[in-house]
């Protein structure tokens, strides 16, 4: 079955902006794996020798750096106070905890993620929510309404033929899914198409970097891509520097091959001569004598000086880097290097805390049939920051002061990241401890100056 004239042109549309992304994504991956090929000047490293490259990937440092803050730890649905059961039901039938990650990671490297939502024949009650490759979905975004209107999903390829043998059209109230069929994209007859009358695209789209009127999104690791280059192309030439001028050189004057025989006269192996008979000699006219290897501290310097430069545009520590000094920081100094880093990951919580939203609001769609006010749904994070245990005990114990601050046990927990699995363990926990007759005898004679209240749980 042929596409309609309408379709026809959103598929060719569609086919082209994945293709024009297709290059800077390739490149993209390689960077964050470390597999990009270097280039050089040509002056100092011979094309033979090229092999020693080596690649110091930092352009995976500015990725990890920020995703592993990124963590979605709630959901609250508008006009409630309390945190949403079923949206935390929905995130956990799709396992989105690790999920969540890899979209992050590919929003990151790539500029763009998605997260496609449908619905669940097995358990109507849990929509399917998958997260999506960059490279395999192209979108068009309404300007008006900044979602996307329709989308691609182009897949199927191999190792020998990378060219797309299936697709799959996202339209507002219907997917299509198609084959290739003697060069031209036809209705899949085996899978017929899914009107489902939603009313837009089921397909949440999340950018890095955001910029208005711009719907590409920028790779975190854009900014270090020279740098990262640069300082490979430092360790690769200091690595030649080893091999050639690095390493002290011996000398003799005034010897000759006679000189380099055993006690039968057999000429010595190279190495044996070099270690023993060049400075153990009977020849009273022959000088030996070493040339210093030359110093490597400006190659040090220069991957120091470019681990700085990493940091100032990206706001990572230069530890981070492999900077490191003798003493570890101490816990303020810790808070305080990573302030930018840390700032940096809560501005893309804010706005990828949107795009979680709307993908529930999707999720209940499906469910209900009704639309919530996805735009009202609310997003918590856990804090990107990294204080130690210690600082963080230190100050929920100050904000719950013995029950009589201005946070709730459970509040200390919720802090703490517990789940609601092992917060009803630790009641339960405290409840044996309750009807342990010594802890209810000192109980009832009242606390003494709150250590009674602090061990039952008095005054919460």
């Amino acid at each position: 079955m042929a596409l309609s004239t309408a379709q026809a042109t959103l598929v060719k549309s569609l086919t082209d902006k994945a293709e024009t992304f297709s290059r800077l994504d390739d490149k993209y991956g390689k960077y964050y794996e470390g597999m990009q090929v270097l280039e050089h000047i040509g002056l100092a490293v011979p094309p033979e020798l090229r092999r020693f490259e080596t690649i110091i990937n930092w352009s995976r440092v500015a990725v990890d750096s920020v995703e592993q803050r990124l963590r979605v730890k709630d959901f609250i649905l508008p006009g409630e106070n309390t945190v949403s059961d079923v949206l935390r039901e929905h995130w956990d039938a799709n396992n989105l905890d690790s999920e969540a990650g890899l979209l992050h990671k590919d929003t990151l490297i790539y500029g763009r993620g998605f997260v496609c939502v449908g619905a669940n024949p097995d358990d109507p009650d849990h929509p399917l929510i998958t997260v999506e490759s960059p490279r395999e979905l192209s979108v068009i975004v309404d300007p008006r309404t900044r979602r996307v209107s329709s989308a691609l999903r182009l897949y199927g390829g191999t190792n020998e033929d990378p060219t797309p043998a299936f697709a799959t059209l996202y339209e507002p109230n219907q997917t299509t899914w198609l084959v290739k069929q003697g060069g031209s994209w036809n209705v899949d007859p085996d899978n017929p198409p899914d009107i489902h009358n939603l009313g837009r695209v089921p397909i949440v789209m999340f950018l890095n970097r955001r910029r208005t009127g711009d719907w590409a999104g920028v790779s975190e690791m854009k900014d270090v891509i020279g740098l990262v280059d640069a300082a490979a192309r430092a360790v690769t030439d200091g690595q030649l520097a080893l091999e050639t001028i690095a390493v002290p050189k011996r000398y003799v004057l005034g010897m000759t091959k006679g000189d380099f025989v055993d006690a039968e006269g057999k000429p010595l192996p190279v190495w044996q001569a070099y270690f023993g008979s060049l400075w153990a000699n009977a020849n009273k006219d022959a000088k030996v004598g070493q040339l210093d290897g030359a110093d490597m501290k400006n190659f040090h310097e220069t991957v120091s000086h470019y681990a700085q430069m990493v940091a100032s545009v990206t706001g990572l520590p230069t530890r981070y880097l492999g900077q490191t000094s003798v003493n570890p920081a101490a816990e303020g100094a810790i808070r305080a290097d990573e302030s930018r880093l840390v700032l940096n990951a809560e501005g893309k919580a804010a706005s990828w805390g949107d795009g979680w939203a709307w993908v529930m609001g999707i999720a209940e769609r499906f469910r209900t049939g009704v639309w919530p006010l996805a735009n009202q749904i609310k997003t918590e994070w856990y804090d990107a920051g990294t204080p130690t245990f210690a600082q963080k005990a230190d100050a929920l114990t100050k904000l719950y002061a013995n029950g009589q601050g201005v946070i709730a046990r459970e509040s200390v927990q919720d802090e703490l990241g517990w789940s609601q699995a092992k917060k009803d363990r630790d009641r339960e926990y405290r409840t044996v401890e309750m009807q342990d007759p010594y802890l209810a005898q000192v109980a009832s004679k009242g606390p003494v100056n709150g250590a009674v209240a602090a061990v039952t749980g008095g005054g919460a």
